[in-house]
C-alpha cells in the first residue's frame, strides 16, 4: 500500500470512528435522556416548531449540558472529517466536471452540519425559542442531509462503477 492510500485508510477510520461514537454513544445516551425522542442530529428531515418544543422540553439541564458539550464537541470534527474523506475519495475515483461537482456538495455537507450545530446550540441555549429560530435550525439539518445523502450515494456508485470496472479487466 502507497503512503496516500495508508493516510486515506486512516483517514477514513478516524472518520468512522467518530461517526460510531456519535452513533453508538452520544446520540442515543440523548434520546434516552429525552424519553424516546430522537435528537435534532437524528432527524434528516428537519423538524417542526412543536417537534422542537417537545424535544427541548423533554431535555433537563444535565442532558442539555451534555448535548453542548459531548455531542457538539464530537460534531465539531465530524464535518471536516467527512468531508475531507469525501474529497479524497471523490478525487481518485470521479474526474472533470462530475469530481468538481462533488467535491462542491461534500464540501457544502460540511458547512450545513456546522451551520446545524450553531443553530442547535442556539436551540439549547436559549430559553424562549421561537419559531423562526426553530425554522432556521431545521433548514440546516435538510440540506445538510440532502448534501451528505447525495455524497454518499455518489461515493456508492463510484466504488460500484471502480468495481464493475476492474472486474471487466
Amino acid at each position: 500500500m502507497s503512503r496516500a492510500q495508508v493516510a486515506f485508510v486512516l483517514l477514513a477510520s478516524l472518520t468512522g470512528a467518530v461517526y460510531l461514537a456519535m452513533t453508538l454513544v452520544t446520540l442515543p445516551h440523548l434520546r434516552d435522556a429525552a424519553g424516546g425522542l430522537a435528537p435534532f442530529d437524528l432527524r434528516p428531515g428537519g423538524y417542526g416548531a412543536a417537534q422542537a418544543r417537545a424535544l427541548l422540553d423533554a431535555l433537563d439541564a444535565p442532558a442539555r449540558q451534555y448535548y453542548l458539550s459531548v455531542q457538539q464537541r464530537l460534531d465539531l470534527v465530524f464535518p471536516a472529517l467527512e468531508a475531507v474523506t469525501l474529497i479524497v475519495a471523490f478525487r481518485t475515483l470521479a474526474k472533470g466536471w462530475l469530481a468538481v461537482v462533488l467535491l462542491i456538495v461534500a464540501a457544502l455537507g460540511a458547512v450545513f452540519d456546522y451551520l446545524e450545530n450553531h443553530a442547535v446550540a442556539a436551540l439549547l441555549r436559549t430559553g424562549t425559542v421561537t419559531d423562526d429560530m426553530i425554522a432556521f435550525a431545521s433548514r440546516w439539518t435538510l440540506l445538510k442531509s440532502v448534501a451528505v445523502t447525495l455524497s454518499l450515494t455518489a461515493l456508492a456508485l463510484l466504488i460500484l462503477r471502480a468495481v464493475y470496472l476492474r472486474m471487466k479487466r
